[in-house]
């Protein structure tokens, strides 16, 4: 260990460095992100296959936002602070943790959502951010009123989350209440925090993390495909799903055609531009995770394992890419200076494919759909930059 590497100042970065990647560690976090999104995404999966995924869907989107808001509150946090000493280092395998915690209960919690245990690894969460927030305002005096905002936030949010559990009975109306109430009040301290003094977060660090994440939330859909596939061996293959797959194989190389199609995700560092941008993802990386639960419910119809009508797997599967199209039509496309008629491509397909959904037509049907949304998208020469 070299000299002072144990316990450094955790000054703040410098959001113009040069070359800024993700770091080692922060892969690492994530991991806990994908088996807690496999989890509850197979629940969904189920859900679909029995006929019951309506009922299902409120426990998902209950615990994804969970999932989604821990990867959220670390990933911002160390673009702007991350001196990689000892103690970081420590502090953030405390974060992680508690969300492997919450990640090992997820299926049950889907199931139940009796989260017991998976508050316990909350708090532990919580702990580490805590820390991590107060050694920022002792290490970044520009930020410390902001640190402390953010410290004290979190410190309150968790404290919901206990009442809420404490004083609800699970799956009850009043839980689901509550949660939306804890849910806007972890939302707030962003905005409540950042209005003192925004973090340095490094802009193209945080595209690339946001890269990363859509990344293993398209990993739904791949591992969907590669079920339909597996169905092909055997003693007895189940052909009728290699159209389903080869549909979804269309399906998930257009999402990732449109989502990387350009390298200025987030336009600039505005505080209103940064915060529409940073929730707004939720809903695009929810649609894909439900994108995957519905593809695996396809296959499943396709091998006569599935108590679902094709009709209400078609619906999953079109609303969820059609809320892929919209949230990163909010999130980027109506920011980008394009023409008109290419900036019109993301909503107006949203709309023709949810309609394909809602028609009850196949995924071939929607993979042909998705081929000409990728067309009307990036045909033509690149964009400038806004600023």
């Amino acid at each position: 260990m070299t000299p002072n590497a144990l316990l450094r100042p955790l000054a703040a970065r410098d959001p113009d460095q040069p070359h800024r990647v993700s770091t080692t560690l922060e892969l690492f976090f994530d991991l806990v992100s994908v088996i807690a999104i496999a989890a509850v995404t197979a629940g969904l999966h189920h859900a679909i296959s029995d006929g019951h995924g309506v009922d299902a869907l409120p426990a998902f989107v209950f615990l994804f936002l969970a999932i989604w808001w821990a990867w959220m509150n670390f990933t911002w946090f160390a673009s702007a602070f991350d001196n990689d000493d000892a103690v970081y280092r420590i502090l953030v395998m405390v974060v992680m943790g508690g969300a492997l915690i919450f990640a090992g209960g997820a299926e049950q919690i889907f199931k139940t959502l009796d989260f017991g245990v998976g508050l316990l690894g909350w708090i532990v969460m919580r702990v580490g951010m805590i820390a991590l927030w107060l050694r920022a305002a002792a290490g970044s005096p520009a930020h410390r009123a902001t640190a402390l905002r953010y410290a004290a936030g979190i410190g309150v949010a968790q404290v919901g989350w206990t009442v809420l559990y404490l004083t609800t009975d699970p799956g009850s109306t009043a839980f689901f209440i509550g949660g939306a109430l804890c849910f806007l009040l972890e939302w707030a301290v962003p905005p409540l925090a950042e209005s003192r003094a925004i973090t340095p977060f490094h802009r193209h660090h945080i595209i690339e993390r946001y890269g990363l994440l859509m990344i293993i939330s398209l990993g739904e859909v791949v591992l969907a495909i590669s079920i339909g596939f597996g169905a092909l061996y055997g003693d007895a293959p189940a052909w009728d799903a290699a159209p389903v797959s080869v549909a979804g194989l269309v399906i998930v190389f257009a999402l990732w055609w449109l989502y990387f199609c350009e390298h200025d995700h987030l336009p600039n560092r505005k505080l209103s531009t940064s915060l529409v941008w940073g929730y707004v993802h939720v809903v695009i990386f929810m649609g894909a995770a439900v994108l995957g639960a519905a593809l695996a419910a396809a296959i499943d119809l396709a091998t006569d394992h599935s108590k679902a009508t094709p009709d209400a797997v078609a619906l999953w599967m079109g609303a969820a890419i059609a809320s892929v199209l919209a949230g990163l039509w909010v999130a980027r496309d109506r920011l980008m200076p394009l023409p008109v008629w290419r900036q019109a491509a993301l909503p107006v397909m949203a709309a023709v494919i949810l309609m394909a959904g809602v028609a009850g037509l196949p995924a071939g049907v929607m993979a042909a759909l998705m081929v000409a949304t990728v067309v009307w998208r990036t045909w033509g020469p690149a964009p400038g930059h806004a600023h």
